[in-house]
């Protein structure tokens, strides 16, 4: 049975930076959880973020950009936390890897697990086109990456995973 890698967050744990959850409460999570295929992990906890914490923001590009050394994580009020962010994604890719988890479920727009959109970095709440941290660090090593609004997406890619084997 293949394992998912999920956000934290996603499956109920108050780990967000406002001490909150995004549990949606949509039944393929549900089930998944059920089927005892969910993995949770929560990257910026993992990397030694507190709860609550002030919220960060990714200035100088995106989750690639981080990985590579030319973008970095700053709060609000300017503290670098680009290292507690680089430790959490590895920390994630590190279960991924101790599981053989080939997919992964993250929170849209996180810096840490945003797949698709991440905030700007001016704290404004626009939002652009890119990737948190470890998402950019787990799509580098081969995993499937996809938010909880692209769930019948990663379904279907989750099948061809059981079909192939």
């Amino acid at each position: 049975m293949e394992r998912i890698l999920i956000s934290a967050c996603l499956v109920g744990q108050k780990v967000r930076y406002d001490g909150e959850d995004s549990k949606t409460g949509q039944e393929r999570i549900e089930r998944w959880h059920q089927e005892g295929r969910l993995v949770a992990v929560c990257p910026e906890v993992a990397g030694g973020l507190g709860v609550p914490r002030p919220a960060a923001e990714i200035v100088g590009g995106d989750g690639q950009d981080v990985l590579d050394g030319d973008g970095r994580l700053v709060t609000e009020e300017g503290e670098d936390v680009t290292d507690a962010f680089v430790s959490g994604a590895q920390h994630a890719l590190k279960v991924a890897r101790k599981h053989q988890i080939r997919l992964a479920v993250l929170k849209s727009k996180s810096p840490s697990c945003g797949a698709r959109q991440i905030y700007d970095g001016s704290f404004t709440g626009v939002r652009r086109d890119g990737m948190g941290v470890t998402a950019a660090l787990l799509r580098r090593n081969g995993i499937a990456v996809f938010n909880e609004g692209e769930l019948d997406e990663a379904a279907r890619v989750l099948q061809r995973l059981e079909d192939v084997g």
